[in-house]
């Protein structure tokens, strides 16, 4: 077994917290020591607020589950202070070949543009992204930063209140009482604390399941997603092939639905399995075996008073697209700069209702467009096979039928059409870049743009005037001013002007769109502050 599995991560100490003879409160507790949670606590203590995760193991989790980071979740982590260390590590790819039967009937670049600092996508077994977020709750413990991570301390109970949360904590030398003024749930897609709280998921699961095995092999397959339908190996299913670090190779194999998940997960019955689709004289070992069922399914609200569920405790979708972790990610971008600004006195509570609103959204354009892949994968009827079949086949050799094959539309970050804090679109710029949209990069000489516009209020002005600062009642918004004369890859012109000859955007602490026009005008957007705050 990797010793990666076996290692304390953040083995247990005991807290002063269980000797206090009242409840110790804290500004937030996060439950669960995932990418998710992790990315919480990191985002919270960058910006100064007090964070406690909680978490009943003391590990990274086994097997590479999560695999798939996409490069707005690379983005993210560059601001989290660990982007770099995850491409290091991480196997980069941008193209993916889609067989049917035996054959090949087309491949895909996912970044035929360039002017981007990160990857479309990298693969990394999970347990490795998990071992870079503590080692950056290293550096920020190192720098006084106020986090902390409680290995092996179990949440067995959750009161809520209306100022605070309640937590009961079960640790290997007895109970103790913890309060929080926010709770972030990151416990994942059984989610103790959403069962803890009685609330339930909504949604559809799927009568199919899918074996997983991670692979130690020496392969000369290239660094692609390769995903086959009907293949000779795996008749009447479907296969994936990812390349992962370390001479691991993550295979998916669809199995159908009436099956004995603990007999096929047995060694005797993978072998041959793996053996039919690499070769009998390719020689691998077994790391890791799991079977899962396609889920697509949500909570009804992301948040319960002082509680807010991010990640897989909030939602969960069919893993063709890659969008469990990296839909995660998005949703603690999301709520972190907001929870701030209340704990601040900044904006309303009733900021976080957007929180609830902009990700609810999201989830509910990831399980839209996962649903239509597992469909697509997996036909209910033999008609949707029969058309699903022609439509392969017709892709092999007319491009216009490769839009319609689906097998796991890959994920993008979500654009909060509708927000109450978007101000309404007063530039006629490129529809990428509209209010809600989440900024796309761009080359500014040697550096990129994404790194100058991270976890402030900025304003941005290409060829335009505008104050160096803007205050609106506590709020500060300072200036990045860029011209196209220095646009040497006409990136910027393209993703933020069009055929605009000048523009001026508000962009979020999380880097989102919330206000664009030609010019400055400082009325509005003083108000488009106000709004994105929720205070209008």
């Amino acid at each position: 077994m990797n010793k990666i599995f076996e290692t304390p991560l953040y083995g247990y100490e005991r807290s002063p917290a269980q000797d206090s003879p009242t409840p110790v409160r804290h500004k937030v507790i996060v439950i669960g020591a995932g990418p998710v949670g992790l990315a919480a606590a990191i985002d919270l203590a960058q910006q100064g607020v007090e964070v406690v995760v909680l978490d009943e193991n003391d590990k990274v989790s086994f097997g590479s589950r999560a695999i798939c980071f996409s490069q707005r979740t690379l983005e993210i982590a560059d601001r989290l202070g660990c982007g770099q260390r995850l491409v290091d590590k991480g196997v980069l790819w941008d193209r993916g070949k889609v067989f049917f039967d035996d054959r090949q009937v087309y491949d895909f670049n996912l970044q035929p543009d360039e002017g981007y600092a990160n990857p479309a996508f990298i693969n990394l077994q999970q347990y490795h992204f998990e071992n870079s977020f503590v080692e950056r709750v290293r550096e920020l413990q190192a720098k006084g930063a106020p986090i902390e991570i409680r290995g092996r301390n179990k949440v067995d109970a959750i009161g809520t209140h209306e100022d605070h949360v309640r937590l009961e904590v079960e640790t290997p030398e007895g109970p103790y009482t913890l309060e929080a003024e926010w709770l972030i749930a990151c416990d994942g897609a059984a989610s103790p604390t959403r069962r803890m709280l009685g609330i339930d998921f909504e949604g559809r699961v799927f009568e199919d399941n899918f074996l997983i095995a991670d692979v130690i092999m020496d392969a000369d397959f290239p660094s692609e997603r390769w995903f086959w339908f009907d293949p000779p190996f795996n008749r009447g299913q479907s296969a994936l092939l990812h390349k992962q670090p370390d001479n691991v190779w993550r295979i998916d194999l669809q199995l159908g639905w009436d099956i004995d998940k603990e007999r096929e997960k047995r060694p005797e019955n993978v072998i041959p399995r793996l053996k039919a689709m690499l070769g009998d004289d390719v020689e691998f070992q077994l790391e890791w075996v799991s079977i899962y069922t396609f889920q697509c399914r949500r909570m009804e609200s992301f948040r319960k008073g002082r509680v807010l569920f991010a990640g897989d405790s909030a939602h969960q979708v069919s893993p063709f697209g890659a969008r469990g972790a990296n839909s995660g990610l998005q949703d603690t971008d999301n709520l972190c700069w907001k929870l701030k600004l209340v704990l601040d006195g900044k904006a309303p509570e009733s900021l976080l209702d957007s929180y609830d609103a902009e990700r609810v959204h999201g989830a509910d354009e990831n399980i839209q467009k996962s649903s239509r892949s597992t469909d697509f994968i997996t036909p209910k009827s033999e008609m949707s096979r029969v058309l699903r079949d022609a439509v392969l086949d017709l892709s092999e050799k007319y491009e216009f039928a490769r839009p319609l094959v689906n097998s796991g539309r890959l994920s993008q970050p979500c654009t909060y059409d509708g927000s109450t804090l978007n101000s309404a679109d007063a530039l006629d710029g490129p529809a990428e870049t509209r209010p809600g949209s989440a900024c796309p990069d761009a080359p500014l000489g040697d550096a990129f743009l994404l790194p100058k516009l991270a976890g402030k209020f900025t304003l941005l002005t290409i060829d335009a005037d505008a104050p160096e600062v803007l205050e609106e009642d506590g709020v500060e918004v300072t200036r990045l001013a860029l011209s196209v004369k220095d646009d040497q890859t006409l990136a910027l012109k393209r993703r933020y002007l069009g055929d605009a000859t000048s523009a001026v955007y508000l962009i979020r602490p999380d880097q989102h769109v919330a206000a664009r026009r030609d010019s400055y005008e400082e009325n509005s957007f003083r108000h488009a502050i106000r709004r994105a705050c929720g205070k209008e």
